[in-house]
């Protein structure tokens, strides 16, 4: 019986797209093409595929002008390429260099978001929804053990897919990304180059050892062949085990989400009593996933960074571990926040100042309106005294208070609390610091420089929306009384 015939890499290739629906039938695919063998081989197959495959191609390239002369040799070797290939290309040069300067990163990561951010403003203007990259099964084997060397955990191990979407910093544009050569080898995309007459360009930056995937690539991964020839297969194994593990605790995620997690703007509330019950692995999952829905990538976010989370679950409330990129995870007492900024979730706006209130009357402040009036209790029909003082100094809500006008005074100013500040709560027999009374009250600590203080020229007469002074509650001696209330506005 004769053998089969070997399928070709374009055969192949073709046969890995379908598979993974890497493309959509009638549908505009932006290639990136940088010039060198992988992503030349991956133009020159897609045009090749293009008409089987029912779609229309555009090519992208982008100069980042660090090379100089032979950044401009690439961008002319990829316009003569689309050209004779007879695809539309769009190429463009962008200051990698200004942009890194500007945001604080390293060169590599800079050059990875302006790229992307082209290939993003490329695909949008040309009508493409997806973006085909030259990644092949080498630059799979790099990833993964880059992510080993930083400390990515299992997410990490999973290494790149066939589809990806990417939220981009800085206007959070999202991109798909396919990956057609994912299945194949470096060697594969030169022999194809060689085979066609291709004439790929050569990065010389990626002959330099100071990038960490040029070190990886060419220090890390021939030591690890002296260990076993095979590695590279072994590593691929342990990305396909992990993808598979990760899929299992997606599924699980989302299936709990509603009961574990909230989110509200840029902030992720976690309920603590139902997060606790969690194995530590979807504890760990479901961090990561908070993350990865607010930032929109895990690139800085490290497995130290979760450990450091899961280290501090059973800490007192108040206490907030800063992470990359500005996020805060902040532990309450019922709740974990997980934001930006993880005060806007007060229902306290911001008072920024020192108000004082019109009595009576009404007063505009910062997010509020507080309306001041006087009771007469000699003048009827009111609830009788046992019963204002039954309320204790009259609470029909959170934001409305009752005082003994002779007690408090008119002249009543509203501010946000300070370093020292005391009072007597109702109820008590000795003043107490007013931060003590925030935590035995279980307020967070993210709002506790929102809460409105009121306050007379002797002592503070009331913490809007948990307590009064002892001293200026409604007695059975009270004869006027001053009845404030809060409203938002």
């Amino acid at each position: 019986m004769a053998r089969k015939k070997p399928l070709t890499l374009e055969q192949r290739v073709k046969n890995f797209i379908r598979e993974h629906r890497l493309v959509e039938r009638q549908a505009c695919l932006l290639v990136a093409v940088s010039g060198g063998s992988d992503s030349s081989c991956l133009l020159d197959i897609l045009v090749r595929l293009k008409d089987e495959l029912g779609i229309r191609l555009h090519a992208a390239h982008l100069d980042h002008q660090l090379r100089g002369a032979e950044s401009r040799a690439d961008a002319g070797y990829v316009a003569e390429l689309a050209q004779r290939l007879g695809v539309p290309a769009t190429i463009e040069r962008r200051d990698v260099k200004a942009y890194q300067a500007e945001q604080h990163l390293s060169l590599e990561e800079a050059a990875r978001e302006v790229r992307y951010r082209f290939l993003a403003d490329t695909a949008s203007a040309v009508g493409a929804s997806r973006v085909a990259v030259g990644h092949t099964l080498d630059d799979q084997a790099e990833t993964i053990l880059m992510h080993l060397v930083r400390g990515t955990g299992t997410r990490g191990l999973g290494g790149l897919k066939p589809c990806t979407v990417w939220q981009l910093p800085l206007g959070g544009k999202r991109l798909t990304v396919v990956r057609p050569l994912l299945e194949f080898y470096r060697q594969e995309t030169a022999d194809y180059c060689q085979s066609h007459q291709l004439r790929p360009r050569i990065d010389a930056s990626n002959l330099s050892r100071a990038p960490l995937r040029n070190r990886i690539r060419q220090q890390l991964i021939p030591l690890l062949q002296s260990y076993n020839p095979r590695v590279v297969e072994a590593l691929l194994r342990t990305a396909n085990i992990a993808a598979d593990e990760l899929a299992f605790l997606d599924e699980e995620t989302a299936r709990l989400w509603d009961e574990v997690a909230q989110r509200q703007g840029n902030v992720i509330t976690l309920d603590k009593e139902s997060f606790g019950r969690l194995h530590p692995a979807l504890k760990r999952h479901l961090l990561r996933t908070s993350t990865l829905g607010l930032l929109g990538s895990l690139k800085d976010i490290e497995t130290r960074h979760v450990e450091e989370i899961m280290a501090a679950l059973n800490k007192p409330a108040g206490k907030q571990i800063s992470l990359p990129e500005g996020l805060i995870f902040s532990i309450e007492y019922d709740k974990y926040l997980l934001g930006s900024d993880p005060a806007v979730l007060s229902p306290f706006p911001v008072l920024g100042g020192e108000f004082a209130l019109k009595i009576p009357g009404k007063t505009q402040l910062a997010g509020w309106w507080v309306e001041a009036t006087i009771i007469d209790l000699k003048a009827g029909p009111h609830p009788s005294k046992k019963d204002w003082v039954l309320k204790g100094g009259g609470l029909p809500n959170n934001l409305t208070a009752c005082f003994d006008l002779d007690k408090t005074g008119d002249k009543i100013i509203v501010r946000p609390r300070k370093r020292g500040d005391r009072f007597q709560p109702l109820g008590l027999s000795q003043p107490k610091k007013l931060g003590e009374f925030m935590i035995d009250a279980k307020i967070p600590s993210a709002w506790r420089e929102r809460v409105p203080v009121v306050l007379s020229p002797r002592h503070i007469l009331w913490l809007v929306g948990w307590r009064i002074d002892e001293r200026v509650k409604v007695t059975e001696d009270t004869k006027w009384v001053l009845r404030l209330e809060f409203k938002r506005g």
